[in-house]
């Protein structure tokens, strides 16, 4: 069973990062993600998702790729292509993939213009050597599906790291 985290950070850089952070990690086998997803709130208002995947892409290019060889056996390879790349592209678009694009967007519309939501979709982790590579980064927990002690854990790692990048502003050096 996978988790589900959301975490808000001050800016889409941060989430990158973070993001970025994570797929390292997922090289040294500490976590596995099945989808990691940043939700950004424009200032114009709506949610923008920037998705590990363009289903939109993939679908073209397959489609493109059966079009063209539904079009070799009836002699009109152009045209397959074309059409296939079309219906692609329209399935790409329509199907979701990972994490519920719908939820994503209802739940980031709560974010501050600008605030960036990184959500995680987890299928294991090695969480004390994941939440060390990832709590200097700071951040608020939007949502989780973790039991409450990993939940506060996680909690209470970003927190540190919020407090102390608030120290260091304060008190500087």
């Amino acid at each position: 069973m996978s988790d589900l985290i959301a975490i808000i950070y001050p800016s889409e850089a941060k989430a990158e990062e973070v993001r970025q952070r994570l797929f390292k990690l997922q090289k040294e086998y500490l976590i596995t993600l099945s989808d990691a997803v940043i939700a950004v709130k424009t200032d114009a208002g709506p949610v923008k998702l920037n998705q590990l995947v363009n289903t939109t892409a993939v679908g073209a290019a397959s489609g493109s790729f059966w079009g063209l060889l539904i079009g070799l056996i009836f002699l009109n390879p152009l045209l397959g292509v074309a059409l296939g790349a079309a219906s692609g592209a329209l399935g790409g678009a329509l199907s979701d993939y990972g994490i519920d694009d719908a939820f994503m967007k209802k739940l980031s519309e709560t974010l501050q213009p600008g605030n960036a939501a990184l959500f995680v979709l987890v299928k294991n982790m090695t969480p004390d050597k994941v939440l060390r590579e990832i709590q200097d980064a700071g951040g608020t927990v939007l949502k989780t599906s973790l039991d409450d002690s990993k939940e506060q854990m996680l909690r209470d790692a970003l927190a540190k790291a919020g407090a102390e990048q608030a120290t260091s502003k304060t008190n500087p050096a």
